[in-house]
């Protein structure tokens, strides 16, 4: 898992798509962390996206780095707690603390289970992890 937190982080940005019942949707991310052992997202609970996720957890993730590319398949799962959220920000302040606090009522987070992640190159080689 601590290969995919770099990769994702050394990104910068990265995509998240959803299903908007039977339409899939794409956004861009940027921030992740780790946190008790689980790779963790965030966002608004103000967007589509967080309704998307909390009625169909079931999520992929893709970002490019260095002519490499990666492709996570995931079931998001909602984390309520304060220490999840405070993690997110601490790993993330830089990027996170404009949009963002603690205990906004806004920020959300979200930990990845369940998960297969594909390291893919133009070589055609792959690399596949699962946590």
């Amino acid at each position: 898992m601590k290969e995919v937190l770099t990769y994702l982080q050394n990104c910068g940005t990265f995509y998240l798509a959803t299903m908007d019942g039977e339409t899939p949707r794409v956004r861009p991310f940027g921030a992740v962390a780790e946190y008790d052992g689980k790779l963790y997202i965030v966002t608004n609970n103000q967007k589509k996206v967080f309704a998307q996720m909390k009625h169909h957890p079931k999520v992929e993730i893709s970002g490019m780095y260095q002519g490499t590319w990666i492709r996570l398949e995931a079931e998001a799962i909602h984390d309520e707690r304060r220490e999840a959220r405070v993690a997110m920000m601490t790993a993330n302040e830089k990027v996170l603390s404009s949009m963002y606090h603690v205990d906004d009522q806004l920020m959300e987070v979200f930990y990845l289970q369940n998960a297969t992640a594909d390291f893919c190159a133009f070589s055609g080689e792959t690399k596949r992890m699962t946590f």
